[in-house]
């Protein structure tokens, strides 16, 4: 019998996914439990459905990715931060500084956790990847000047 599961169901396939399982089975421990329904046509069709958004709706974040990491590549980030008589500052400037500062300027939410870069403890310009969505990053550069 061919079913539509709602769950995902151990050694027998994920969620959302058309399988084939014994009548038996279907019957007396899918449906009661609430896990798959029957693959008739309009479950068919809903599956369809269901499917053709979710790949809508990730082309839509994928562009949209696209748009933000061509406004921020090459882009250089200008930070200011007090340092000591031999240049070393006090402290050191983090991807969550970094983030911040990529809001404050262009007004995109980057999550300082998807920056990747060192800790920046000297003056001076260091280029930093920041990864917006999957397969899709940008590379910017954080100059540090003293305040």
């Amino acid at each position: 019998m061919k079913v539509i599961l709602k769950k995902d169901v151990k050694n027998l396939g994920k969620k959302g996914e058309l399988v084939n399982a014994s009548n038996g089975y279907a019957r007396n421990y899918l449906f009661p439990n609430g896990l798959a329904m029957e693959a008739s046509a309009t479950a068919m069709n809903e599956l369809k459905n269901r499917e053709s958004a979710e790949k809508f709706h990730k082309a839509e974040e994928l562009k949209a990715a696209k748009e933000c990491a061509e406004k921020l590549e090459g882009k250089t980030f200008k930070l200011t931060a007090r340092a000591g008589a031999n240049g070393r500052l006090f402290g050191s400037v983090t991807a969550k500084d970094v983030a911040e500062k990529i809001k404050e300027d262009l007004g995109i939410e980057a999550d300082k956790r998807k920056i990747s870069m060192d800790d920046i403890k000297q003056f001076g310009t260091t280029e930093a990847e920041v990864k917006i969505y999957q397969g899709v990053s940008a590379r910017i550069y954080v100059q540090v000047t003293e305040a």
